[in-house]
């Protein structure tokens, strides 16, 4: 499958004197995963309500491909977006929503049997939407999303309700479309939720941009740490200092930031401190966010996005914020 792009391009949105989006540009390659990260009130979902024709921008635009959505002819079938979990009718059965958006869409009846049975849903389909538990919800959204089977997926918040199993099976679903070719582009407010799961991120705050690069990028700004526990606490806080590692000493134990703990650990031995602990964390990423997010002011940081390929529009579906497609 060839998908199109996505492009914001200087995107406004002003409510009265409230400015929810603010002069945003970025760009969603196809073939990707791309994470649209900001805390709760960033303007995460009024961005996606423009893109998808939901929302007037005050000036800027959203386009898919070289169009704006509501410019394409069967938006659902290139376009599928949930961006709420609460918008189904309770009185109808999880096949029956899907029923009802089958015409509209232009797909048979098969498909809604195969979409319920690809997020899990098959055994539940003749139960009522208004017995479904909020993982439920989420993944009858995610059907509806996928029922024109989109080359273009838009979803925001989808792991909200998610138990753990439900995130994984999630994080391998975002990544089998992304390697079909499909552009995925999935919102949230905490970066671990979609850490493992992301090619790129687009981290917004108070509407405005303030970074933009591949997960690998961000993952360069993030402090390496490993903590230490040893017998002798004193004797390993002045060993750290003495080789210059920046520390941050806790009650029981150290935390050090940016050397290997191979390397520790091999300066610990040399020196016969007996180790109790030497975990190395991995890159403090949820630190970097919160950084990043902690001020409408922070400095905005943009790296080039990465090749896209040639590529003109295909398949797509459809929006559960209304009920219906967009």
């Amino acid at each position: 499958m060839s998908a199109p792009a996505i492009t914001v391009d200087h995107l406004t949105k002003r409510f009265g004197p409230v400015t929810a989006v603010d002069d945003l540009s970025f760009t969603v390659a196809p073939g990707r995963v791309t994470g649209f990260l900001g805390p709760n009130g960033s303007g995460k979902t009024t961005t996606l309500r423009m893109l998808l024709g939901l929302m007037q921008p005050t000036s800027g635009q959203a386009i898919v491909g070289d169009r704006a959505y509501r410019e394409i002819r069967r938006p659902a079938q290139l376009v599928g977006a949930a961006l709420e979990a609460s918008s189904f009718h309770p009185g109808r059965t999880g096949l029956g929503h899907l029923r009802t958006l089958a015409p509209q869409v232009g797909v048979k009846d098969s498909r809604c049997h195969e979409v319920l049975e690809l997020v899990g849903l098959d055994s539940a389909k003749k139960r009522r939407v208004g017995g479904y538990s909020m993982g439920m919800r989420q993944r009858l959204g995610l059907a509806t999303a996928l029922l024109g089977d989109p080359s273009i997926i838009i979803l925001d918040e989808p792991a909200n309700g998610l138990d753990p199993q439900g995130i994984a099976w999630l994080r391998g679903l975002l990544r089998d479309l992304a390697r079909s070719g499909r552009t995925v582009l999935v919102s949230s407010h905490v970066l671990a939720e979609v850490q493992q799961s992301v090619d790129d991120v687009v981290v917004i705050g108070s509407g405005k941009l303030i970074h933009a690069s591949t997960l690998g990028e961000l993952e360069r700004l993030a402090s390496q740490e490993v903590v230490v526990r040893t017998t002798d606490y004193q004797a390993t806080d002045r060993l750290l200092h003495e080789r210059g590692w920046r520390t941050v000493p806790h009650l029981e134990h150290h935390v050090v930031h940016d050397v290997d703990a191979a390397e520790i650990g091999a300066a610990l031995f040399a020196a016969g401190l007996e180790v109790h602990q030497l975990a190395d964390h991995g890159a403090d990423l949820e630190g970097v966010f919160l950084r990043l997010t902690a001020s409408s002011d922070a400095p905005r940081t943009q790296f080039a996005a990465p090749a896209q390929p040639d590529a003109p529009p295909p398949p797509a579906a459809a929006d559960s914020s209304s009920g219906g497609p967009a």
